[in-house]
């Protein structure tokens, strides 16, 4: 907070109109008043105030009340003053904080003086005669102590899909090596030291590598990581249109007003991980998931019951203030795409109802890539007490016993907050996929439905993942590649998010005839949306195999005479390491069956290799070296 006191002979001022929608009600306060021998105020309240409110009022009450004993003041003034500082607080809080400091001269005045309160949020004319002594004109600013944040009380348990209830250590001996490992680390506390993760080397041999020039957890994509984001965000929108309920694909902007309430009490209850940033006059928060911009469109949509359960799902670059220690390469960022999906439902019941499919498609996505998922429920105390037949079916269908975190009611927006973890190569849990269930949203931004008797309702909204973010997916398919190679296999991605998906090698760059097939299976692959190039490099046909294996490329083709006198393709599969001779039409066929029910995307190379930087994405360090420590 940031006072300008000024002992005047005479204060008047006159509310004009409106600054801000938030104004105070002149029913409150007066809207004009004229006075003598005031000691006037101007005040500005600062968004630091927000941590220790009481604290900062009590500090300025105390210097106010000594200043207006010192001139012998006969009223004092409060008067809002946006213009002492750039960073101010949110309205709903700036409001609380001069009525609070009214109320304590009030208290401290003692009938000594006369106090008065001019309307915030308002134009205001005044006129002002200052009287020109040494305590005339004085300045004062004040910032709260670093207040530690109040402990939230948990209670874990362990709940079967039998409904038995375990204290988490008498569930150990029954888990599971990986459930162990969650229930010791999530419920237990238990520490995991510093381990080396090979997936780090994997995320940057594709192209995933810190950005020096920007903030710690802030990653850069170079071609082929590009590719891989734009294929995993199609496929989840995808499977987001696959649910079988409408959903809207939308775009927004990724910075929101603190001085807005929905948006201040959503980023409130959201924790200390805010990305803020203030310019001009405007307090700005980058936006941590898609919600702020999916629910200010939804607010303005005539909704009936008809009209649901209703998904809005958008790809946004989401924004967490991690902890410079804690940022991960592909997994902990403070910048990162979600694919963000919420859906309206009724109630709660028939948010469980269309959970069902969620879950089917959160399992199977995992499951695909040769992982199992293990869940995590956040539940409040309410739910847990009252709908626990609900919270049962949700972990029937999960198949296994779950870790359930018992809340406290009415911290959060949510009710049940599910997180889907898998145990990484590693040994730490790793969460992916996620839902839950929010019941105060609606309400805070303003999103209303109509039910069947005509009555205007809160939709219950659903939060999901359903293949959590896109670049935690894709750790975990690089995971599954290290667990893959551990076990004696060949590691691979799966084709339909290779950067290349065909690599064609001529045995002789500056053969025709093996160029023009290549040159023919190359145009035909690309026909039908399959990532191909070719290695027309004058260096040995061995360097050039090796390049394509170590790009993990999924088909490697090789034309020689003999190919051509077939006119077949020496084909070798990374998958199942088979070498096959087909035909290009075969190869083709090949492919699409691969890849069917994926998307395809045009690629994000050249052609030809020869026209490419010489991209080695193996050699390259996880971290750039000057940061590797702090990350």
């Amino acid at each position: 907070m940031r006072i300008l006191l000024i002992h005047a002979k005479e204060f008047s001022f006159k509310a004009k109109s409106k600054a801000i929608a938030d104004a105070e009600s002149v029913d409150l306060t007066p809207s004009e008043a004229s006075v003598e021998n005031a000691l006037v105020v101007f005040t500005t309240v600062e968004d630091v105030d927000t941590q220790n409110l009481r604290e900062v009022v009590e500090n300025a009450v105390k210097d106010i009340i000594d200043v207006a004993e010192k001139v012998k003041a006969y009223t004092i003034v409060i008067y809002p003053y946006a213009h002492l500082s750039k960073r101010l607080a949110p309205p709903k809080v700036a409001k609380e904080a001069l009525s609070l400091l009214e109320e304590e001269l009030k208290k401290r005045a003692e009938g000594k003086y006369k106090v008065v309160r001019a309307p915030f949020g308002w134009y205001k004319e005044f006129k002002i005669h200052c009287y020109g002594h040494p305590l005339s004109e004085l300045s004062r600013a004040y910032a709260p102590k670093a207040s530690s944040k109040p402990q939230i009380e948990k209670k874990y348990f362990v709940l079967t899909p039998n409904g038995e209830v375990y204290k988490p250590e008498e569930y150990l001996s029954k888990a599971d090596e990986e459930f162990r490992i969650l229930i010791e680390k999530e419920a237990l506390g238990k520490e995991i030291g510093e381990v080396e993760n090979p997936v780090n080397a994997l995320c940057a041999k594709f192209g995933f590598e810190w950005e020096p020039f920007s903030d710690y957890g802030h990653m850069r994509y170079e071609p082929h990581a590009t590719l891989m984001v734009d294929a995993v965000s199609e496929y989840a929108w995808k499977l987001a249109r696959d649910l079988g309920i409408p959903v809207l694909r939308i775009r927004g902007t990724n910075m929101f007003d603190l001085s807005a309430k929905p948006v201040y009490e959503h980023a409130e209850l959201f924790g200390d991980r805010l990305y803020e940033l203030w310019t001009d006059r405007k307090h700005l928060v980058m936006r941590y998931a898609a919600c702020h911009q999916q629910f200010a469109i939804l607010r303005d949509y005539v909704l009936s019951y008809k009209d649901l359960p209703l998904g809005m799902f958008e790809i946004a670059d989401s924004y967490r203030l991690e902890q410079s220690g804690e940022v991960t390469l592909c997994f902990r960022l403070r910048r990162f795409y979600m694919p963000d999906l919420h859906i309206l439902t009724r109630d709660i019941e028939e948010a469980v109802n269309v959970s069902r499919k969620l879950q089917e498609v959160i399992h199977r996505e995992a499951t695909r890539l040769g992982q199992k998922y293990y869940a995590v429920y956040n539940v409040t105390e309410d739910f847990w007490q009252e709908k626990r037949d609900l919270l049962l079916e949700l972990i029937k269908r999960d198949g296994k016993p779950a870790i359930v975190t018992v809340y406290p009611a009415g911290i959060y927006y949510w009710v049940v907050n599910v997180e889907y973890h898998i145990i990484d190569v590693a040994g730490r849990p790793r969460e992916i996929a996620t839902f839950q269930f929010d019941v105060g949203n609606a309400k805070r931004f303003g999103i209303k439905y109509i039910d069947e008797n005509n009555v205007e309702r809160y939709p219950v909204i659903i939060h999901t993942a359903l293949i959590g973010s896109i670049e935690r997916y894709i750790y975990m398919v690089l995971d599954s590649a290290v667990k893959m190679e551990r076990q004696g296999k060949k590691p691979y991605i799966p084709t339909w998010m290779a950067p290349i998906q065909v690599r064609l090698i001529p045995v002789d760059p500056k053969s025709e005839k093996q160029m023009q097939l290549v040159e023919k299976t190359a145009s035909l692959l690309e026909e039908n949306l399959i990532r191909v190039d070719i290695d027309d490099r004058d260096i040995s046909l061995g360097k050039r195999i090796r390049d394509a294996a170590r790009e993990w490329i999924p088909y490697i083709g090789v034309v020689g005479d003999r190919e051509v006198e077939t006119g077949t393709i020496n084909v070798t599969i990374r998958r199942s390491n088979d070498r096959i001779a087909v035909k290009p039409e075969e190869l083709v066929a090949m492919v699409l069956e691969e890849i069917r029910d994926y998307p395809r995307l045009q690629p994000t190379l050249p052609r030809y290799v020869s026209k490419r930087p010489s991209f080695v994405y193996l050699e390259k360090p996880s971290t750039p070296k000057q940061d590797r420590a702090k990350h």
